[in-house]
């Protein structure tokens, strides 16, 4: 009697476990489900220059949509603080991953009450509403970032039961005063700003020389990718390819302070007393301009042979390689 009461209980337990099993498996396909009929999206809420500032006053604003697809009601809490509901994860193009604001990690190691509001969507129902990045994410250096959204449908204490959305890239520029400062060339004599324009090789070639003669730098960058020059020293190259996209704007920077100031010895940036344009040819992208050029010393003149190599980008051509033939002394 006891062994068939002992066996009766052994098979009611291994059917309430395997019931519990269906049951779970069911509930685990209706969320998989429910989560694939849920599309999360997000897009830039306008179109315009982003920068490096403060959030306040240039903020990044993002448009988040969560859209029911499927045949069920999709039930959700939604966080007053937003910070509770969502998290941005981004790289830079070296696949780097941006920090959180100290804010956000602060609000969420914080022990405080979390205000939420439950909300039903129907099927094709949409509820949207609008974040701003830097509230999320330390953006302090310009790049180009790709960046995704994760939505917590139970709010971040189960953070691991999120929706993830589709993902976006986002350029973002160094301050304009920074930019000005750094990059953005200026006529002295006028004060007004120089821009590069659409004239032929030969002619970029003989604009940047007598530049140089004349020791106006600005004019003597203003047709130059400055980065091809730098990366032609493979040193250089090496500790670019490392550096963060700040880091690489004041390499940029002190490279061309350095040439202007001779602490660097540049064969491009050597003062010739004349010159001639041997010889010009380009296709639609790529040129070559060769330069025969004299420098004077002391007590003799060496002549070189410049070969300038140019591509076009934008429709204006500039100077992305060098090479230099010494062909003796007169």
């Amino acid at each position: 009697m006891k062994r068939i009461l002992v066996y009766s209980i052994a098979v009611f337990v291994l059917f309430a476990q395997s019931l519990y099993a269906q049951q779970n498996m069911r509930q685990n396909a209706q969320t998989v489900e429910a989560d694939s009929a849920i599309r999360i999206s997000i897009k830039l809420y306008d179109k315009t220059m982003y920068y490096t500032s403060d959030a306040q006053n240039n903020p990044v604003l993002v448009h988040v949509s969560i859209v029911n697809q499927g045949q069920n009601t999709f039930r959700f809490k939604l966080a007053d603080d937003r910070a509770f509901s969502l998290d941005f994860t981004a790289f830079n193009a070296r696949g780097i991953k941006l920090a959180q604001t100290d804010n956000l990690i602060r609000k969420r190691t914080t022990g405080q009450t979390v205000y939420f509001r439950e909300i039903s969507l129907d099927p094709e129902e949409e509820y949207a509403f609008i974040v701003n990045l830097k509230d999320y994410l330390n953006i302090v250096q310009p790049a180009v970032y790709y960046f995704e959204l994760s939505f917590y449908p139970e709010l971040y204490k189960s953070k691991y039961n999120a929706l993830v959305s589709n993902r976006l890239s986002l350029e973002i520029n160094p301050d304009p005063g920074i930019a000005a400062s750094v990059l953005v060339p200026v006529d002295y004599d006028t004060g007004t700003i120089l821009k590069p324009e659409a004239i032929a090789p030969d002619k970029v070639i003989e604009q940047t020389i007598i530049a140089r003669q004349k020791s106006l730098w600005d004019q003597f960058f203003l047709y130059m990718d400055i980065e091809s020059i730098y990366t032609k020293n493979e040193i250089n190259k090496r500790k670019y390819a490392a550096a963060s996209e700040q880091e690489r704007i004041t390499m940029l920077s002190n490279f061309k302070k350095n040439m202007a100031s001779a602490n660097i010895d540049s064969d491009i940036a050597a003062i010739p007393e004349l010159f001639s344009i041997e010889k010009t040819a380009y296709t639609k992208n790529e040129g070559t301009v060769t330069v025969l050029e004299w420098f004077k010393y002391p007590t003799f003149k060496e002549k070189k042979r410049y070969t300038y190599f140019v591509r076009l980008r934008d429709g204006i051509w500039r100077i992305y390689d060098y090479t230099v033939d010494n062909l003796g002394t007169e």
